[in-house]
């Protein structure tokens, strides 16, 4: 594999990074400190055809891959809008109904995903399930021809600016009697859907909400494509899943590093820069060597699921969370102690990036949870559980 960008996406990075200077950390911590969205960025984000970079173009994508969109969001994250809905609405959702939809349902919400004019959610996550998918207790069941989806998810992003959410729910095997994985689209405003938001400590526009869904009734075409695929379809979405987090990990330490590294050569004591002191400057050079590490490793998790290989994109994927998630907090930690009190200025921007960025050791998965996979399937060491 070649280890450097193709010409195109260099230039999408370019023509991103000048869009996102536009917003920047002022505009993204206003937002987020008033309780809104960041509907202008988003908007002109679709409407210069960012948002859909990944999808098909006969449904008003770019035609590209999750590399692609992960180098807007990187550059997004490196202007300091780092916004969630990026990895959920296109990513996991976008990419799911484009390989499995039903032609219905990639007509009605692929192109609106790819414009910015729609924006989806994604529910997998449950307070007793945690990281086991096979334990979600979600479920559907029919009545006529329709469904009935009763079950609680929590720590559900964007429901506040979503249409609908993509649900992870269990349907019975009409063979075997057995609960099998499926995908729902659910309305927002549907009747016995009710989201109630998880206040947090978090600065960020995207809003965290605990789902409660009583059965809720839902037409036959709510199914997202064969109810035999449900497996397949759900890890379609959550490899890039996270590859999306590792590019917003990733931007977010670019953001954390350049101010640091700009405060350090401006900011003089005793007749020199304070970034000449290796007490300083040696912490940055080694967040420098493991941010371009966590994004080369991004980039091999994309050209794998790029390129169709779902085993080596896994573990990839996995891989580059970790590293991306772990510079992340360094990154932020390390420019707070270089700036000192200025840290913890809100001129500065930092302050509210602590808990952020504390965000990316723990979602969409736990880096103990990385650790057991490559523990598992890149050791072949024995679980534990």
């Amino acid at each position: 594999m070649a280890f450097t960008e193709p010409a195109e996406r260099v230039a999408l990075r370019e023509a991103v990074a000048a869009f996102a200077a536009d917003y920047g950390t002022a505009y993204f911590q206003s937002r987020a400190r008033a309780g809104e969205y960041l509907t202008d960025l988003w908007q002109a984000a679709g409407r210069l055809g960012y948002l859909g970079v990944n999808l098909p173009e006969e449904h008003g994508g770019g035609g590209g891959g999750i590399a692609d969109l992960a180098a807007v969001l990187e550059e997004l994250s490196a202007a300091g809008c780092p916004t969630l809905m990026m990895v959920v609405s296109p990513a996991i959702c976008g990419t799911v109904l484009a390989r499995f939809g039903t032609s219905e349902q990639q007509r009605r919400w692929v192109p609106a995903i790819a414009s910015g004019e729609t924006i989806l959610a994604f529910a997998i996550t449950e307070p007793d399930a945690g990281s086991n998918s096979h334990t979600i207790t979600t479920t559907a069941r029919r009545d006529g021809d329709d469904w009935l989806l009763t079950g609680r998810k929590t720590y559900i992003s964007g429901v506040d600016v979503a249409e609908a959410v993509l649900v992870v729910a269990r349907t019975e095997d009409a063979r075997t009697g057995q609960l099998k994985p499926a995908l729902f689209l659910v309305p927002t405003d549907a009747p016995g859907f009710e989201a109630r938001r998880i206040e947090m400590d978090l600065v960020s526009p995207d809003h965290q909400f605990a789902l409660f869904l009583d059965d809720v009734r839902l037409p036959a075409d709510a199914l997202v494509g064969d109810p035999g695929n449900g497996l397949r379809q759900l890890f379609a979405g959550l490899n890039p899943e996270r590859i999306m987090a590792a590019a917003l990990a990733t931007g977010t330490a670019r953001d954390a590093l350049q101010r640091a590294v700009s405060y350090a050569r401006q900011r003089r004591v005793w007749g020199v820069p304070i970034g000449a002191h290796q007490g300083l400057s040696h912490p940055l050079a080694q967040i420098k060597i493991e941010l371009e590490l966590a994004r080369l490793m991004t980039q091999k998790a994309a050209a794998c699921y790029d390129a169709g290989d779902d085993d080596a994109a896994g573990e990839a994927a996995n891989m580059a969370k970790y590293a991306a998630g772990e510079v992340a907090v360094r990154a932020v930690d390390q420019a707070v102690q270089t700036l000192g009190g200025n840290g913890l200025a809100s001129e500065y921007g930092l302050g509210a990036a602590i808990a952020t960025s504390r965000l990316a050791r723990i979602a969409p998965v736990s880096r103990e949870m990385v650790l057991n996979f490559v523990a598992q399937h890149s050791l072949d060491l024995p679980r534990s559980y």
